[in-house]
């Protein structure tokens, strides 16, 4: 990541934490596109700030809600009821929250996982920006890279046949939902090559 980058958002979340003393909780989105490096970034800053870390990733549909009706709605193939259920409305809580992420590799919700209530909450992933979660972000970002340097990264991370599956299906899926609510336009885009 350039430094000139990593500056710009350190910045603005030092900004948002200042700004909102009086505030308890300040809370960041980076959205954007799958190959991005959302959650490398993600993962620095919550290192950084020492702050609660949330993945749109643990919060895939289960396979009883995938259905054709939900893949139609734009940003429709995250579960983002339970995201706000779980995590969203029990971030002032004083105990902290506790959500099972969802596990890929058994395609079933996961052993619960304990998050301590901290001030800064940053939720990373496409479809943080969902407009049924509301004004809940004091920051958001659209993390994007190229079109080749995501191919590139996709293909590192994943082969040549998860590749194709990400081009048939999630980046159409998570452009039109980009384009249907404006994601774009509502945060402030970061390149990340």
């Amino acid at each position: 990541m350039r430094e000139n980058v990593w500056r710009k958002v350190c910045e603005l979340i030092d900004q948002a934490l200042a700004q909102n003393k009086m505030t308890d909780q300040v809370n960041v989105a980076i959205d954007g596109m799958c190959g991005a490096g959302k959650s490398t970034l993600g993962g620095l800053l919550a290192e950084r700030y020492a702050c609660s870390l949330f993945h749109m990733d643990d919060f895939f549909l289960q396979p009883k809600q995938r259905t054709k009706e939900r893949y139609a709605e734009p940003g429709g193939n995250v579960d983002y009821e339970r995201f706000r259920e779980e995590v969203l409305a029990h971030l002032p809580d004083e105990g902290g929250l506790s959500y099972r992420p969802f596990d890929c590799g058994v395609m079933a919700l996961g052993v619960p996982r304990r998050v301590p209530r901290r001030r800064l909450n940053i939720i990373e992933g496409a479809y943080s920006c969902h407009p049924y979660f509301g004004d809940i972000y004091c920051v958001r970002f659209f993390a994007e890279v190229s079109q080749e340097v995501q191919r590139e990264r996709l293909l590192a991370r994943g082969g040549a046949e998860k590749y194709r599956r990400f081009a048939e299906a999630w980046i159409p899926m998570e452009n039109r939902y980009f384009e249907a609510y404006g994601i774009r336009e509502k945060c402030i885009r970061i390149l990340l090559e």
